[in-house]
């Protein structure tokens, strides 16, 4: 399986952001999937993650309202649409791909067995 994230960037406060998540290697359409994130200095943290059907959605507390995450099965592509970018949102995001087929939503690092490469976003003025 192969993961390739881009979409990051620099962005003003306030920005918005697209980043995307291309998949190979594998069924893409019946593995749930996530992004995770991390700032220098700091643990890899949970941000959003999207059941291999788009029924289910959750994300952390901190980017509610602001992150969405979606899939197109047809392009083996998921995304996350990042808006109202804040200082704090400064990080190398990465997609990853949930251990096992038909499984449901995983917050947690250990839950996914294959990783993208990482795309930095950051947000300054």
């Amino acid at each position: 399986v192969q993961l390739q994230a881009s979409g990051g960037g620099l962005v003003q406060p306030g920005g918005s952001l697209k980043l995307s998540c291309a998949a190979s290697g594998c069924t893409f359409s019946t593995y749930s999937m996530g992004w995770f994130r991390q700032a220098p200095g700091k643990v890899r943290e949970f941000v959003a993650a999207i059941t291999w059907d788009s029924g289910s959605s959750v994300y952390v507390d901190s980017v509610k309202g602001r992150f969405t995450i979606s899939r197109d099965n047809a392009k083996n592509t998921v995304y996350l649409q990042i808006n109202s970018l804040k200082p704090e949102d400064t990080a190398t995001y990465y997609c990853a791909q949930v251990r096992g087929r038909y499984n449901g939503l995983a917050q947690r690092s250990w839950e996914y067995e294959s990783w993208g490469q990482g795309t930095q976003v950051t947000v300054s003025s």
